[in-house]
């Protein structure tokens, strides 16, 4: 007997109406009330530190809980079944930020280059390169769900590209959006957004991890702990969005073509690195288990680091925000659109082996 459909849960399967929404309210915000959305977008940490305080409580809220579902005892396995993990690196790290930095330049400007300004160029291709950079941790495990992919391989994957990101993120962003935008990255402020954002919630999800699962154990954690975090992240992010869109209002009410313009590199950029990790897989005969999720891996975004990373450099109504903003504006689409690939393409992958007495 078939096993059922699986579904995604109510939040997850109308995220982008969510997001949609969220981006209606943000803009009526700042359009309607200014002086709220000023007084808002004043508080940050200190005086020219871009740290807009408010949306860094926020995003705290939403990444602590994701970093607390990462278990880095896993990857004392991974030398067990390396293929499916080095593919995934090699894609997210030497491949997708790279390629996102030269579509966004030929998109912003060449191909785009009668509709938006050399400027607002600039800030877009930072926000895709940005965006790119940050592999997807929560939301793949996810994805991984709906293609039936093997739970402890997704968890190496996500628990590797975390560590590394704590070392690559901020220099691949800095060569990269220099060397494709012209525009200035202040490394300090780039660290210091790494440490506030990665490494510091990194560190209390995995205390948290540990001492809850010593205390309570396991299961109690995984099915009882974990799921009453989820109203909160969900608030947060809803929260996070509203705020982000009000300080944009202008330039989403004035320039609406603009955000339309910007999900098709991100598009382009996701399509192209899926497809090159699941061909990878193939030609590699990587288990389909283990190739659907690398897939996906390499077809999201850390999108809250990004959002947050670009607030910092460049400010919560910069043209680099608004670029990231959209990558979450299309993820769910975009996403379940490769979930479906990979469900339909299973047969292209060996036959699972029989299982040796261990889960990875």
């Amino acid at each position: 007997m078939s096993s059922p459909a699986k579904r995604l849960g109510l939040f997850e399967r109308f995220l982008t109406l969510w997001v949609t929404l969220c981006m209606l309210a943000g803009v009526a915000l700042g359009r309607w009330v200014p002086g709220v959305t000023a007084a808002l977008r004043d508080l940050e940490f200190g005086a020219g530190s871009q740290i807009n305080l408010p949306i860094a409580a926020l995003i705290w809220l939403m990444i602590v809980p994701m970093m607390m579902k990462v278990d880095f005892a896993s990857i004392r396995d991974v030398g067990k079944r390396p293929r499916g993990l080095l593919v995934t690196l090699v894609v997210n790290w030497l491949v997708k930020p790279f390629s996102m930095a030269f579509v966004a330049w030929l998109f912003f400007r060449h191909l785009f280059s009668a509709w938006i300004a050399p400027e607002d160029a600039g800030q877009y291709i930072a926000g895709a390169i940005i965006l790119a950079a940050a592999p997807c941790t929560a939301m793949v495990f996810v994805w991984s769900h709906l293609t039936d992919g093997d739970p402890a391989y997704t968890l190496v994957q996500v628990s590797v590209n975390d560590l590394i990101m704590l070392v690559l993120f901020a220099p691949i962003v800095r060569f990269l959006v220099q060397g494709a935008s012209s525009l200035e990255v202040p490394f300090q402020v780039l660290l210091y957004s790494v440490i506030v954002f990665v490494v510091i919630p990194l560190t209390v999800g995995a205390g948290l991890r540990a001492w809850f699962v010593r205390r309570r154990g396991r299961v109690w954690f995984d099915e009882t702990l974990l799921p009453r975090f989820a109203p909160v992240t969900l608030t947060a992010l809803l929260a996070t969005l509203v705020l982000i869109f009000a300080f944009q209002s202008e330039n989403i009410t004035g320039k609406p073509l603009h955000v339309a313009l910007i999900a098709v590199p991100i598009l382009v950029q996701v399509y192209f690195n899926s497809s090159l990790a699941y061909g990878l897989m193939r030609v590699l005969r990587v288990p389909y288990a283990v190739a659907a999720p690398g897939a996906l891996i390499g077809a999201s975004n850390f999108f809250e680091l990004a959002v947050a990373t670009a607030i910092a450099l460049y400010g919560p109504g910069s043209g680099a925000a608004l670029a990231t903003v959209v990558g979450v504006l299309v993820e769910v689409p975009v996403m379940l659109s490769v979930c479906a690939v990979c469900n339909r393409t299973r047969s292209w992958f060996p036959a699972p082996e029989p299982a040796p007495g261990v889960t990875l």
